[in-house]
Order: C-alpha cells, then sequence, then structure tokens
C-alpha cells in the first residue's frame, strides 16, 4: 500500500509538474527539494520483508510512470545507464534468448532501448541494421557504442610536455608541472602568472599540485588536450579554449597568431565535440556534424601542391579551416603525429595524410600523402575501426571489438619492429582495449578488464615499470595491480592514469606530476605509479555490465 500511495502521489505531481508555468517560489522550489529526496528514495530496493512466498515484487523504479521513468533516463549519462540496465533487465524489454530471424519490422522496446537509440540518432553514431554475429539483444550492443563514443569525446586528463592538465569531478580545469621554456613549452599552465608574453623571459614558472585555472572556473570542460608546445580545452558548450607560446606556428587558432598564457576561446570554431593537439604543434576538432578542421603548421594541414610541402613548413594555418577532401565522410575520432594525421570515420575506415615518417601513415611505404587516404590494410581486416592514436612517427587504431593494430616506428607500434603497414599487436591478442594512447616514443593500452599495458621509450620511467629501460612491446603497469583502470593518457615525458574510483596515478618526470613542488623534488622521476593526493576526476568508468557487454 505504501508503494501505491508512493505512485500514486508522484503521479499527482507528475500531472502538476506538466501544467506547471516556467517560474518558481521560493516555497515551490523547496516543495521540488522535497519532492527530488522523495524520489531519490524510492530507487532503494524493497525491504526483504516485503517478498511473499518466495517472490521477488517489483522495485519500486519499475511502478514509476513510464513518461517520467523516460525522463529519469534521458538526464542519465551513458555510465549510468549501463549500471541501470545491468540491474534491472526487465527494462529492456527483450529476453536475453535468441531472436527470432529475421527480426521482425515492428517489435517492442524498452525504455533503456528507447533511449539508446534516441542517443545514437542525436550523435548521429552509426548504427547496424542487425545484431553483430552471437549478440543476443540490442541493449548491450547500444551501450557498448555509447560508451565508445563517451570515451572518444571526453578526455578527463592529458600529459604535455612537463605539464599535465586535468577535468576535475566537478568539471573544472586544472593545471600543474613546469613550464619548460628551454625546450619552448611556455606559457601552458594556463594561469597569469605576470609573464610578459612578449619577453624574452627564460625564467621557469613551476605549479607543483593541480591547480584551478582562475580564468576557466565559470566554465564546465568535458575535454582537454596538450602536447609538447601548447594546450586545447573544450567545454561542455562545444567552445574550444587554447593558451601556449606558439606564435610562429598558428597552433592556438586565433587570427592574430598571437600567444595566449591564459585559456582563450577560439571564435571560428563552435559545436565541437573533439580535439587533438599534435606534437609538431598542430590542432584539430570535429565538429558535431563530423567536419574536422585543422589549424597550425602548414605540414599537418590540406594543401594543394605536393611539392611544395617540402619547403613550407614555417608557414602557418593561423585559424581553423575545414579539411574539405573528407567532406564525404564523418569523422569520429582524430590524431596528431608528427607532421601527420589519423582520422576514423563513423563507417569504421581510417585515413591519414602528411609526412610518412617510418611507414606512420600505414600505405606501405613513406611517400608523403597531401590529401587523406584511406587505409586499405585495415579495411582487408574486415574490422570496424573505432578509435586511432598517434605518436611522434608511429600510429595505433583500435577495432570495436577491442583489437588493437600498430604500423610505423617500431619502438612504440607494439611489434618491436618498423611495420610500413597495420599489424595487429601480438602482445594484447586475447585482451579486449577499450581505450589507447600515444605520445612522443611512447604507448598505453587500456583494457575492458581495467589493465593498463605500456611500452615504448622509457627515458623518464613513463612506462611505469620501475626503470628506465625501454619496453618494445606491450606489458602490464604491475604497479596498478588492484586498481581498475579507466583512462589514460602518455607523452615522452609521464604518464597520468585515472582509475574507477577517480583517484588519478601519475608516474614519469617528477615536475611534471602534480606531487609537490616540482622545484625541490628529490628525485627526476618517479618510476612506479603514485596517486595524486590532491585530485579527483570523473573517469571513464567501464559499469559491469559484463558480461551482457561481451
Amino acid at each position: 500500500m505504501a508503494a501505491e500511495s508512493q505512485l500514486a502521489a508522484l503521479r499527482a505531481v507528475t500531472a502538476a509538474c506538466q501544467a506547471a508555468v516556467c517560474f518558481f517560489s521560493d516555497e515551490q522550489a523547496a516543495e521540488g527539494l522535497v519532492f527530488a529526496d522523495n524520489l531519490r528514495a524510492l530507487f532503494l530496493p524493497p525491504p526483504a520483508a516485503a517478498s511473499s512466498a518466495g517472490q521477488q515484487p517489483p522495485t519500486l523504479l519499475q511502478l514509476l510512470p513510464t513518461e517520467l521513468l523516460a525522463v529519469v533516463l534521458w538526464h542519465l549519462d551513458t555510465y549510468d545507464l549501463a549500471r541501470l540496465a545491468a540491474t534491472c533487465r526487465l527494462l529492456w524489454r527483450d529476453a536475453l534468448t535468441p531472436p527470432p530471424r529475421p527480426m521482425p519490422l515492428l517489435r517492442p522496446m524498452g525504455l533503456v532501448e528507447i533511449e539508446l537509440r534516441r542517443r545514437a540518432t542525436a550523435r548521429g553514431l552509426r548504427i547496424a541494421p542487425s545484431l553483430p554475429e552471437g549478440g543476443l539483444s540490442w541493449v548491450p550492443y547500444l551501450l557498448k557504442c555509447g560508451l565508445r563514443d563517451a570515451l572518444g569525446r571526453e578526455a578527463s586528463l592529458s600529459a604535455g610536455a612537463e605539464i599535465s592538465i586535468f577535468v576535475d569531478d566537478k568539471g573544472c580545469l586544472r593545471t600543474c608541472g613546469s613550464e619548460n621554456t628551454v625546450e619552448g613549452g611556455k606559457l601552458m599552465l594556463g594561469h597569469d602568472l605576470g609573464v610578459d608574453i612578449d619577453a624574452d623571459d627564460d625564467e621557469p614558472r613551476s605549479i607543483g599540485t593541480p591547480t584551478l585555472v582562475p580564468s576557466m572556473q565559470d566554465r564546465r570542460i568535458v575535454s582537454v588536450a596538450a602536447s609538447e608546445w601548447h594546450c586545447l580545452a573544450l567545454s561542455s558548450e562545444g567552445e574550444v579554449y587554447s593558451w601556449g607560446d606558439v606564435r610562429i606556428y598558428g597552433s592556438l587558432g586565433h587570427a592574430d597568431g598571437g600567444a595566449r598564457a591564459v585559456p582563450t576561446r577560439i571564435a571560428s570554431l563552435s559545436r565541437i565535440e573533439r580535439i587533438a593537439a599534435g606534437g609538431n604543434r598542430t590542432s584539430a576538432a570535429v565538429d558535431e556534424t563530423g567536419k574536422l578542421f585543422m589549424w597550425g603548421p602548414a605540414r599537418g594541414i590540406n594543401t594543394p601542391l605536393r611539392s611544395s610541402l617540402l619547403y613550407i613548413r614555417n608557414q602557418a594555418q593561423l585559424t581553423p579551416k575545414w579539411v574539405d577532401a573528407l567532406s564525404a565522410v564523418r569523422v569520429v575520432g582524430v590524431a596528431l603525429g608528427y607532421d601527420f594525421t589519423l582520422a576514423v570515420t563513423d563507417a569504421g575506415e581510417v585515413f591519414s595524410f602528411g609526412y610518412s615518417n617510418v611507414g606512420a601513415l600505414g600505405h606501405g611505404s613513406l611517400e608523403t600523402e597531401v590529401l587523406p587516404q584511406r587505409i586499405e590494410a585495415l579495411v582487408q581486416t574486415g574490422r570496424r575501426f573505432v578509435a586511432v592514436a598517434a605518436g611522434s612517427s608511429h600510429s595505433l587504431a583500435l577495432t570495436e571489438e577491442g583489437e588493437l593494430y600498430g604500423w610505423g616506428a617500431g619502438v612504440a607500434n607494439g611489434h618491436g619492429r618498423d611495420e610500413p603497414t597495420p599489424q595487429r599487436v601480438a602482445a594484447l591478442i586475447g585482451q579486449r582495449v577499450k581505450q589507447v594512447d600515444a605520445g612522443g616514443s611512447a604507448s598505453c593500452a587500456v583494457t575492458e578488464k581495467g589493465e593498463l599495458y605500456t611500452w615504448g621509450g622509457n627515458e623518464f620511467g613513463q612506462l611505469g615499470h620501475g626503470d628506465d629501460l625501454a619496453q618494445l612491446t606491450p606489458k602490464r603497469v604491475a604497479g596498478l595491480n588492484g586498481v581498475k583502470v579507466a583512462t589514460a593518457s602518455i607523452t615522452y615525458t609521464h604518464t597520468l592514469v585515472a582509475d574507477e574510483d577517480d583517484v588519478v596515478w601519475a608516474f614519469g618526470q617528477q615536475s611534471a606530476l602534480g606531487l609537490g613542488d616540482p622545484d625541490a623534488a628529490p628525485q627526476v622521476s618517479r618510476w612506479n605509479p603514485t596517486p595524486i593526493p590532491t585530485l579527483r576526476v570523473r573517469a571513464h568508468k567501464s559499469p559491469d555490465v559484463l558480461p551482457f557487454l561481451r
């Protein structure tokens, strides 16, 4: 009876909300808070005493009006929706039994599936017309698509040269590390430290712990990207902010080509969903329609004359320019290497262009490609690719099944030998990889089990294996045993890792890690993963919806 009375009250409130005007008094707002608390209580499981005759009664969640439950699902992010689906399969409606073949054109769909399809349509995700072989239900398949998409769009941390940038658990931008002016990474902390950006000032500036960037406290950030020279941040409104000192290259995307000590919005970009910052000062962004925009040194930009590529390196594209050679496809991911670009489309194809040092373009040769070319060797695998990563001269691509392919320079492509065409990384066969990253001559991969593998160059201990020895093939980071890794970012100096408890772990060059005053650090490197005690981020959790995501 208590549940029935609560349900009746809930229906009454729902009707009142639908008829309400768009402004409320303080009293009405207070009543709304009380109602929110009561609604939250409805999600608690019923007491065991409510069971009778060995039958478990329906949860109060299932008693909510359909229209209200749909609103609840609409407000959940993909990760929380996955958790709900894992614990309340009655919301699927389609049972975990082999579906009839062929599938009926009209079939009942549960609310979770309806919501997942709505999100996929709104985001332009490619949904197969039929379930993959072995699939028993649409809900796991649609959840996997949604989780992959969210992981590709959002980055809660990024490792730069000697700096680190984060999106904390409140959506605020934080930075730490050292502005290494000797190497050129000036103004990368994003704080106004009283620097005259036009002066020839070689005094390094440091911030010892992840610190809020004052000028961005009124912005909610969802993704960050750092290179060796500059940084980008993406807001929840689709705005891109840039900062750093790369005046002659145009990496910041502003028409004046000037440096910025604090994050400054790029006026010509809007409704952006993905950002990337490259090792050779190139920048990229993908908007909600799948258009790829690039700016920075001309070598990474679409230019009509192949021969000019050899001598226009110091020219720059100061403002974002649409790569119209990809107008026939929808780009869903981008990675920037040293003078080359990788782009993955919603059809699961990978394109590359730029300078093919050690075969980093994946076309089987060292020939430079000015226009984007589809990597045919990946097409021939018959797999659909969902993510790409690029280091200085190596490349990685990930399939929707979690298979990893690598090519380019052997030090970090996962094979231990140079490869001009993509090959599957043998050391990770049997592992389902969910995220990859590359920077400089190092790479990392996070598996669905939450394990971190690293390989490549290791001068500063950025691989996390307790030494500075190069590792040519993927090796699990033993220092994270017992930690379920959600996401990671690696560069040639250090690595940042977020676990599923939102804790950030760091290893590599001490000055970049945010573990205290970098100028007073007793050691040059941290060889093993160390948690940053002052920081929490909103990590990409992998909800335990397995095995139904298998």
